[in-house]
């Protein structure tokens, strides 16, 4: 059997080359490995609140810098650790000032970088908002943070539209620039101050990111943040009452009781119920330093916590068993609210001595808004409409003793007018004497003729005479050729103390300014024009709806006023928008209500505004004259003769709204005339005649 030859080994002899000397070189291979063991290890699997105790310093410039402590901040660890709750998908922050919900979001985005790569969109409400906050916030954290700072810089792309880093982008973004929110999508959504966001024809900036995010399914996470604004168009307070509306409580060292930190629970030397009678002794609280005895107490206990007790107490709620508590059963969406009595580096006796500042300032809104975290119901510039018909009453005659000068306002709608007929007296109280619709187009002469009935009415007073309509404002807005068929019936008519009026927007302006002469048609008729500025005026109208007691600027209701017009009266209401980053107030419709009834309380004011008449003379000339026995503040009126009239009966029409109310025929009124005789008379001037064809010079 032959047999296999077999093959010699050859040795295998590797050369080194001067072009690879790394193969040669183990020290060196040894090296680049430890170089490189940390990228190549996976991030840290902690909560956002651990790393950021790790790895945060707050910059220099804030109240405390130096590296992050969540023991000073308690309240942030469970919202900066919903993200990592796979339940969780949102978060809404209704915070106030100074407990740190801007370092909240910091931290979030930090991690998110560091130790859970996902791209990210920041929002803030205009460009300028947004740089201010890179260059004050972002950037000064991030350079001194390691991780933050290392992930960056293994970014390709640091602009003003984005940055990149290992894993993912951070997309910028503002409410002022639609074209910012439409062409970026990221699964982690973070909106700074959300309340101060311009909605847009779509909805709010927030909804859209939101919906836009859509493709990243679950693993989208979105974080709201905002102090409050207006009550009823608070976006981040609508928000915070559509999750599980969580607060924190704390445990009361002398009760051991679960307690919420709360303004009502606050108490000073000599403070009142409620804002207005504190400002009415906000001297006295000053002279008597009252801030500096200002304590919070307990709500179950009612012990006073002195500020070490308070700072205590939030310090270590959460090891207590206390800490944030929901209202609401928890569907994904978990909402917090939480005001300044929890920050701590603030003192109860400053809270209390900003409120002060802000009453004398008569800027509630911020101190509310701000320091309490609570959107501010404007109660002063809307009325309620359930109040307002309370206090309806029965009057002794057409026109009570306190009116003395009748007005009238007009506003015209597309198919009829309405109008409201007001007594006024000394201090501008308001009697309505009646509310009318006068069903017609404006184009044709019936609303007009029905006008020209209720303008030459007369109205019966206590006293037993007759007072007419003295001055009507007539609304000119429209459209579709409305506008000309004011000005027509306008024309002419100046001397029948009939004033066409146009509402123009903008504060501080005057609530009736000059007049602007419109010339039209072949013959020249001029119409006077006044310019009203609305803003203003319904300020004015708005107040005093919600005194609740007679006097100076008080507004008294028939009982027979139909529930319609107490909704329409009351349907605007005075928010604060913004726009472009800036506050902006403006009237808005409530509950989609019509406000006819609003306008033509307005026009009926300026009408007032323009004839200003002599109140006083005209009381004297009815023969009554004010109470000089009462106070100044609060004026009564006394006859001064007997004068007895018969009532007379109120014409009723067919087409009578449900609360309109006929003013009575027209009648000349001999107790006028007779009440006039002992006044002085004017001495007439001879009028030069005017120039004809006959008499040319």
């Amino acid at each position: 059997m032959a047999t296999k030859k077999k093959t010699p080994k050859t040795k295998t002899i590797v050369k080194t080359s001067k072009a690879n000397p790394e193969f040669s070189n183990l020290e060196g291979i040894l090296a680049g490995i430890r170089r490189a063991q940390p990228h190549l290890l996976p991030p840290d699997n902690i909560p956002p609140s651990e790393w950021a105790e790790k790895n945060i310093k707050i910059p220099v410039g804030n109240a405390v810098p130096g590296p992050y402590r969540i023991h000073n901040a308690p309240y942030q660890r469970e919202p900066m650790d919903m993200i990592v709750d796979p339940s969780c998908y949102r978060i809404t922050l209704e915070w106030g000032a100074q407990v740190g919900k801007t370092l909240l979001a910091l931290c979030v985005q930090g991690w998110a970088m560091a130790c859970s790569p996902r791209s990210q969109m920041m929002m803030q409400p205009s460009e300028g908002d947004l740089e201010v906050w890179k260059e004050t916030k972002w950037n000064p954290l991030a350079d001194d943070s390691d991780p933050v700072k290392k992930a960056l810089s293994a970014g390709a792309v640091n602009n003003r539209k984005m940055i990149s880093y290992p894993g993912g982008y951070m997309f910028f973004a503002w409410a002022g620039s639609p074209r910012t929110m439409r062409s970026r999508s990221a699964p982690l959504i973070i909106g700074d101050e959300v309340d101060g966001y311009q909605r847009t024809k779509e909805g709010h900036p927030m909804g859209l990111l939101w919906q836009r995010s859509a493709t990243f399914g679950d693993n989208r996470f979105m974080i709201e943040i905002s102090t409050p604004t207006e009550k009823g168009f608070s976006y981040i307070d609508d928000q915070f009452r559509a999750g599980d509306q969580r607060r924190f409580y704390i445990v009361c060292p002398h009760c051991e009781e679960h307690t919420l930190l709360t303004w009502d629970a606050v108490s000073w030397p000599g403070r009142r119920e409620n804002d207005e009678e504190n400002a009415k002794f906000i001297t006295e609280f000053e002279d008597a330093d009252a801030h500096l005895h200002a304590a919070i107490h307990c709500t179950e206990c009612g012990t006073a916590l002195n500020d070490g007790e308070r700072v205590k107490a939030i310090r270590v709620a959460e090891d207590l068993g206390a800490g944030w508590k929901a209202s609401r059963r928890f569907t994904g969406h978990a909402s917090y609210h939480l005001n300044e009595f929890y920050s701590t580096f603030r003192k109860v006796s400053a809270i209390v001595r900003d409120y002060f500042d802000k009453l004398k300032a008569d800027d509630m809104q911020v101190f509310y808004n701000v320091s309490l975290a609570e959107p501010y119901d404007a109660g002063g510039e809307r009325a309620d409409p359930d109040s307002l018909m309370s206090r309806a009453e029965v009057y002794a005659a057409e026109v009570p003793y306190g009116g003395l000068y009748i007005t009238m306002g007009v506003d015209m709608q597309i198919d009829r007018l309405e109008a409201e007929v007001i007594a006024w007296g000394l201090g501008e109280e308001s009697w309505s004497l009646g509310y009318h619709i006068l069903w017609g187009d404006p184009l044709t002469s019936d609303p007009w003729d029905q006008l020209d009935d209720l303008m030459s009415g007369e109205y019966l007073h206590e006293s037993g005479q007759y007072l007419p309509v003295s001055a009507i404002c007539m609304d000119t807005g429209g459209t579709s050729g409305m506008t000309q068929a004011a000005y027509d019936y306008a024309a002419g008519r100046t001397g029948r103390r009939l004033f066409a009026v146009k509402g123009v927007g903008g504060w501080g302006r005057a609530v009736v300014e000059k007049s602007v002469t419109k010339v039209q048609g072949q013959n020249k008729r001029k119409t006077d024009l006044f310019l009203v500025g609305t803003d203003e005026a319904k300020l004015v109208v708005s107040r005093r709806l919600l005194k609740d007691k007679p006097g100076p600027g008080y507004c008294h209701i028939p009982d027979d006023r139909h529930e319609e017009w107490f909704k329409q009266i009351t349907a605007e209401k005075l928010i604060t928008k913004y726009e472009k980053g800036q506050p902006k107030r403006l009237w808005a419709k409530q509950d989609k209500a019509r406000n006819e009834a609003f306008d033509c309380r307005v026009y009926g004011y300026c009408a007032l505004k323009i004839a200003a008449p002599s109140l006083r003379r005209i009381a004297a000339r009815l023969g009554l004259s004010p109470d000089t026995s009462t106070s100044d503040k609060v004026r009564k009126l006394k006859r001064v003769g007997p004068v007895v009239a018969e009532p007379r009966e109120a014409k009723t029409g067919e087409n009578d709204s449900p609360h309109m109310v006929k003013p009575p025929v027209k009648k000349q009124n001999k107790l006028v005339l007779d009440a006039l005789q002992d006044t002085p008379k004017r001495k007439r001037v001879k009028k030069r005649p005017r120039k004809n064809w006959i008499t040319n010079f």
